[in-house]
């Protein structure tokens, strides 16, 4: 299913290039679309959100459908199971566990003569929530609404609201909304795609702006937050789910491509890459992709990612492996190798670390407790997970006594100078006078 290539080779040197520039936006056919629909949702507010999602979701809606209703939550409540109350109030306490470690304290900072500098952190007012509608409705991502919202209510955010696509009956998920209310998110509004992302940032009669955008979408969705970021912020530019395995001795074949289909049936374009010390790893890998794949409900989706999209490769050892998926820079890292630990040190860019062969991406994915709102495409070089400083702002403090001023005066009025602000030095001057 998929071909090996050596990393001395040149055919493996050329794929993990290509590898390395992977990232890409949206082609013209998407931004074009998506800025129509922008112009619309800023133009025509609510009566654009139910045009098109009338178009495209649910063609009987009406304006009254977009709130979700109490009567709709409590509906909800008695649809879910006690087995996925139980599972939700688990996830939620691992989840909520780890976010907490992240809050960033305001500090101070005074100088003998007086001064005083820090750092305020402050919460933004508000955070819209985009939660794919996952297949119709019939696979709702329930991860996503906590691995968004815990992050952002931990840091205080006040007003957090959450959009989703409805299904074509104008119904929302029950566990959607159960997930929705456990975590404390009253506002929940039927829509989805670019309309929804326009909605959250420019602000409708029934819908107020807000400060932050964040959750995973689809094309559309990815576009019409890249074109409104700068308006608003966003979480990041996200491109298809992918992991990278590194595989020593220790590993297990059948575990990696557990692994490799595990991203594969997210997407079509989902990326599943191995980098293995062993030369029959290979084989062993492809023979049980294809045994395991048989009965698996999205077999032809993960079936054409892996055909498509997927990749091995063969180092020489574990630490040319990791030289490589340093610059590659993918969202989720697997070292199923001898002594994991031993390795992390050498690891310079990844969205997500996962240590041993007993260390399952899925783990991540839902109850571990890290975001798994992870960089794609490279961005790992420079971006990090969803978490609560995505949600919080941070201003400068300054405070001068009058012995501090007269105390910088001169440097303060000689860099003015050297700027040609003679403004800014005459502020300090009229001080000491």
């Amino acid at each position: 299913m998929i071909e090996a290539y050596k990393l001395n080779e040149s055919g493996g040197i050329e794929a993990a290039t290509r590898l390395i520039n992977r990232f890409q936006l949206v082609d013209d056919h998407y931004r074009a679309k998506v800025e129509t629909i922008l112009e619309s949702v800023c133009g025509d507010g609510d009566e654009a959100l139910v045009h098109f999602t009338r178009q495209f979701d649910a063609p009987e809606f009406t304006l009254d459908d977009l709130r979700v209703s109490d009567g709709e939550y409590a509906a909800a409540a008695e649809k879910v199971s006690d087995d996925f109350l139980e599972t939700l109030s688990a996830a939620t306490a691992r989840i909520r566990s780890f976010h907490e470690r992240e809050k960033e304290d305001s500090w101070l900072l005074t100088r003998d003569d007086g001064a005083i500098v820090g750092r305020l952190v402050r919460p933004v007012d508000s955070a819209g929530l985009y939660v794919p509608g996952g297949t119709g409705g019939s696979t709702p991502l329930v991860s996503s609404v906590l691995m968004n919202a815990i992050p952002a209510k931990i840091a205080g955010v006040e007003r957090c609201i959450m959009v989703t696509p409805p299904a074509p009956d104008n119904s929302i998920n029950p566990y959607l909304l159960v997930a929705a209310r456990h975590i404390g998110i009253d506002e929940v509004y039927k829509a989805g795609s670019a309309w929804a992302i326009g909605a959250l940032a420019f602000g409708t009669k029934r819908i107020a702006a807000v400060d932050v955008i964040v959750g995973p979408g689809n094309q559309w969705v990815t576009e019409a937050k890249r074109q409104v970021a700068g308006k608003v912020r966003i979480d990041m530019i996200a491109g298809p789910s992918e992991v990278l395995i590194i595989a020593d001795e220790t590993a297990n074949p059948e575990y990696i491509a557990a692994d490799m289909i595990a991203q594969a049936e997210h997407d079509v374009l989902a990326l599943a890459i191995v980098i293995t010390t062993q030369s029959h790893h290979p084989a062993a890998i492809n023979k049980a992709l294809d045994s395991q794949l048989s009965g698996l409900g999205r077999a032809d989706i993960a079936r054409r990612s892996l055909r498509d999209r997927g990749c091995i490769l063969v180092a020489a050892d574990v630490g040319e492996a990791i030289g490589w998926a340093n610059n590659i820079a993918i969202e989720h890292l697997e070292l199923q190798v001898d002594d994991p630990w031993n390795w992390i040190p050498h690891i310079k860019h990844a969205g997500a670390i996962f240590c041993g062969n007993h260390t399952p991406e899925a783990a991540g994915d839902y109850f571990a407790g890290p975001n798994h709102v992870l960089p794609t495409m490279g961005t790992a070089r420079y971006a990090s997970a969803l978490g609560v400083e995505t949600f919080v702002k941070r201003s400068s403090l300054i405070s001068y006594s009058p012995a501090a001023l007269a105390g910088d005066a001169e440097h303060i009025i000689r860099m003015a100078e050297l700027e040609g602000l003679d403004g800014h030095g005459a502020s300090v001057k009229r001080r000491l006078s």
